[in-house]
């Protein structure tokens, strides 16, 4: 696995190269680990539909770097959040882990699930963080060095296995294709647009 150093240099290019590359990589936590198959790219500043397209908060403020850093977030009151920190650091952007295939824990990770069927144990980034049991106590962790743990796979990749569409969710820049998948694989999760806005107490918006 990649040391600190080398981790944060294959994560430090610009979001859009870096969320593809994402996909086979291996995200571990505990004794769950998980084969990403979907992730959303998400750009900061020049990004409508990012938590941090205002600027810096105490809660996005692990996105603006360094690289190669776990950014988690809880949203409706009731779900957490995982994204892979990109980019230069000082400059928030973050891939949001999407989906995936548990590959290691499965027992695990089916008693953190419930009844869920094994292609449903992580599809969805709110039941890949269950899956894995990611909480607020993981925001900021390194992903070279734990307890989460991030194995990027450089082999080679068919292009055609790959599929690019509009984002899940977002009532902002939803349109650009800044989603990628691979094609066919069951554990994706299915396309949902944003629908209407609902006014419930403490509920965060369903950005990334």
């Amino acid at each position: 696995m990649a040391g600190s150093a080398d981790l944060a240099d294959l994560l430090a290019g610009p979001v859009l190269e870096v969320a593809p590359r994402l996909l086979g990589a291996v995200i571990r936590h505990s004794e769950v680990a998980i084969r990403l198959t979907e992730v959303e790219a998400y750009d900061g500043a020049h990004d409508p539909g990012s938590h941090a397209f205002r600027g810096r908060t105490p809660r996005n403020a692990v996105m603006f770097g360094p690289p190669g850093h776990l950014y988690v977030y809880f949203t409706y009151g009731m779900h957490h959040c995982a994204n892979v920190v990109t980019g230069a650091d000082g400059t928030a952007s973050a891939v949001l882990l999407r989906a995936g295939e548990v590959v290691a824990g499965q027992e695990v990770a089916r008693e953190r699930r419930g009844s869920a069927r094994d292609r449903d144990l992580a599809r969805g980034p709110a039941r890949l963080c269950q899956a894995l049991g990611l909480t607020l106590a993981d925001n900021g962790v390194d992903l070279s060095s734990g307890p989460a743990l991030l194995e990027l796979n450089g082999g080679p990749r068919p292009p055609d296995t790959v599929r690019t569409g509009p984002r899940v969710g977002l009532r902002q820049a939803a349109e650009r294709p800044w989603r990628f998948w691979f094609d066919g694989d069951p554990t994706v999760s299915p396309y949902r647009p944003a629908g209407p806005r609902r006014k419930r107490f403490g509920m965060s918006p369903p950005s990334e």
